[in-house]
């Protein structure tokens, strides 16, 4: 047999055996437009990680991204898709080439069916990714001409936890005239969870950009909707926050 397939089939074993009804009922109220889960909690899916990883060590990183890519194509529940995340995560920083950039892409637009999918990517194996090669960080900014909304997404959400960073010893700055130009691409996007991923970007780069976000939302105010302003304007100070939500009025 397939040793993917192998592998896999202890991972489904694992994650059946702590997956309930209950649980699956208390993820399904985060997912308003329906989600098939079978019921595994984030610690869950960290836990069967780890004692996966913990009883398989000779696994090497290329095998662990080919049974990632295996979990992929058979998945049937949201959970699966996370632990195939999940698997590469240990191998992210000093394993794969560059070109891993353009599976990422190809997984959002084909393996992501909601939000958890795409921000779990981005803000855990992207991010380990980008932390060892910054050269790639601006090279996602297409994605947001993606037809697929979680791809859009995702070109704000990778960048969120890179508008300042410090990796190694030095800061490394996501140029904000970037940040702007991507929020302007999809200022006008019809898909909410797309708006929100504009709302969020903004929110990190108001923590050291705030005048220019508050500029920015000033000038766009009225093709913004109310949901990506609110998300945007979290961190900011009460006074300010009442000032912009009075645009308009």
């Amino acid at each position: 047999m397939n040793r993917c397939k192998l592998h896999w089939q202890r991972l489904k074993t694992d994650l059946e055996s702590v997956s309930t009804a209950e649980k699956a009922e208390s993820s399904r109220r985060y997912f308003p437009h329906g989600i098939n889960c079978i019921g595994a909690t984030a610690s869950d899916i960290k836990l069967i990680i780890l004692n996966f990883q913990t009883d398989n060590e000779n696994i090497k990183a290329i095998e662990m991204l080919a049974i990632t890519e295996y979990i992929l194509r058979n998945a049937e529940f949201s959970e699966e898709i996370l632990i195939a995340f999940g698997l590469i995560n240990k191998f992210i920083k000093n394993n794969y080439d560059d070109d891993l950039l353009l599976r990422f892409e190809f997984w959002l637009e084909n393996y992501a069916s909601n939000w958890s999918h795409v921000d779990d990517l981005c803000i855990k194996t992207i991010y380990q990714f980008f932390l060892s090669r910054p050269h790639l960080i601006e090279k996602t900014n297409h994605w947001a001409h993606s037809k697929v909304s979680w791809c859009r997404r995702a070109s704000n959400v990778a960048w969120v936890k890179f508008v300042k960073r410090k990796i190694g010893k030095s800061n490394y700055y996501l140029k904000k005239e970037l940040v702007f130009e991507n929020c302007t691409l999809l200022i006008n996007d019809k898909d909410e969870f797309v708006q929100k991923s504009i709302g969020w970007l903004l929110k990190a780069t108001s923590v050291h950009h705030q005048h220019d976000v508050i500029n920015y939302i000033e000038m766009n105010y009225q093709v913004m909707p109310r949901i990506t302003i609110r998300y945007a304007i979290e961190k900011m100070d009460t006074s300010t926050r009442k000032h912009i939500l009075s645009l308009g009025k």
